[in-house]
């Protein structure tokens, strides 16, 4: 059988026309991660300029309204591609609340009065998991 590491246990336990099979299934979805990572990182980038602004005129960083209208229409575009929505309201939830820290602590940074917003389009994304120190040496959050 295969001594291929991508093909974990399965190498051992397969025949080497389904374990390609399955090779080329796990590419495909390594790649799918890889996009994942890099569209949320994307994502937070955008936030981070939406904290930068809010703190700047001392707006609030949760917006109840939008999260409910945008866990709405992620619900129906999750029906509409097949996913469940309860997972989709899931994810979108998590990535609020990374987005609502990461606004907070951009404020408590004061970097919405130390940045122009000339200056946040270039700000670094902050992840889900960073600290807020993190958040505050411009990173990212999600856009509400």
């Amino acid at each position: 059988m295969s001594t291929d590491p991508r093909a974990g246990e399965a190498g051992t336990q397969i025949e080497p026309e389904i374990l390609d099979e399955l090779l080329s299934m796990r590419a495909s979805i390594d790649n799918i991660d890889a996009t994942l990572v890099y569209l949320l990182a994307e994502r937070f980038k955008a936030t981070q300029r939406v904290g930068v602004l809010k703190a700047k005129h001392q707006l609030p960083a949760a917006d109840p309204a939008r999260e409910k209208n945008q866990i709405s229409r992620l619900k129906r575009l999750a029906n509409e591609a097949q996913l469940d929505p309860e997972f989709a309201e899931k994810f979108l939830n998590f990535i609020i609340e990374e987005v609502i820290r990461h606004h907070q602590a951009i404020s408590s940074a004061g970097l919405g009065s130390e940045q122009s917003s000339t200056e946040a389009p270039g700000a670094a994304a902050v992840g889900p998991g960073e600290s807020a120190a993190d958040a505050a040496a411009p990173h990212d959050s999600t856009d509400r």
